[in-house]
């Protein structure tokens, strides 16, 4: 059984660096396991690699898509499985490469293992309720899974936000979590992790951030809506993004919405940290510099050669 490679961690914990140092070192194509950068145009809010890294080698799952198209766990497990055994056929090594715990899993596991919480979207979820009630959730579900919601009622707004979560996350009604079968394994993976001291990790959080609106991530924000996608996207309704919306509304001041960013980047690796911790397959290394990852990089690159020959 073929061996694939993944490298999991919390946003700004090196992941995109570690591959490119992979791909100095052996013949690799990246899978890329993040949830936004498949989308065009969400470029510097995403952190997504430049067109120099994009070139320097071949990448899946980036800018793919329109932000408005569908794209899910259950998409990209269906898709990264005929994927990684094209690379294989290469005879090249398939890297998968993300923070999106929910898409690893999906994997990994199989989606009727992986429909579990997705804070995002249930916050958004969350809001709508306060915002429209119960019977928006309760229709919204209707649309989309109808078998579901005929066993539910509008009041039962927690049962029917978890469908509509279920849903929104993996592409899939939530009946169907229930009666898949258990994933048939196709391959071997091998998960390596970025362990980071949390007071380094959320400074670079913080340079990231900064970074990101030196970049001009104002601008690209109002390109995106200039283009015509609503705020309402579930790509534009994640962190980075729908602070600058609110700045651009007069909601908030630019120096609240850079707060918030950081604020709630911080939140988001603490979740992702959460999600990997659970799964104990995970080969965990602690990275203190740049140097460390230049330190693992080797490790697994000698790994990988010795495979090969």
């Amino acid at each position: 059984m073929e061996e694939v490679i993944v490298i999991v961690g919390p946003t700004s914990s090196g992941k995109t660096k570690l591959s490119l140092l992979l791909s100095e070192r052996s013949n690799i194509e990246i899978i890329s396991a993040d949830s936004r950068q498949i989308f065009k145009l969400l470029d510097i809010g995403t952190a997504k690699p430049n067109k120099a890294e994009l070139k320097k080698v071949k990448h899946h799952f980036v800018n793919e898509l329109k932000p408005d198209e569908a794209f899910n766990a259950s998409i990209f497990a269906e898709k990264s499985e005929t994927i990684i055994q094209e690379i294989i056929n290469k005879n090249k090594i398939p890297i998968v490469v993300g923070g999106s715990g929910l898409y690893v899993k999906a994997l990994i596991d199989g989606i009727a293992d992986s429909a579990d919480t997705n804070e995002d979207i249930r916050s958004t979820l969350l809001e709508f309720r306060q915002k429209f009630g119960n019977d928006y959730l309760y229709n919204e579900l209707k649309k989309v899974d109808e078998v579901s919601a005929s066993k539910m009622l509008p009041q039962n707004w927690k049962r029917v936000m978890r469908a509509l979560e279920v849903f929104q996350s993996t592409g899939k009604p939530i009946w169907e979590h229930h009666e898949k079968e258990i994933k048939q394994e196709k391959f071997k993976f091998k998960q390596f992790g970025l362990l980071w001291n949390r007071e380094i990790l959320y400074k670079n959080i913080e340079i990231r951030v900064d970074e990101m609106f030196r970049f001009g991530l104002v601008d690209e924000v109002k390109l995106v809506l200039n283009a015509g996608y609503t705020k309402s996207l579930n790509a534009l309704n994640t962190v980075g993004y729908k602070e600058i919306i609110q700045y651009l509304e007069k909601e908030i001041t630019l120096d609240r919405a850079i707060e918030l960013i950081k604020r709630n980047t911080r939140r988001y690796a603490k979740r992702q940290m959460t999600w990997f911790n659970a799964d104990k397959r995970i080969e965990w290394f602690k990275i203190n510099s740049e140097k460390d990852l230049v330190i693992l990089a080797n490790k697994i690159a000698k790994q990988i050669n010795e495979r090969k020959n």
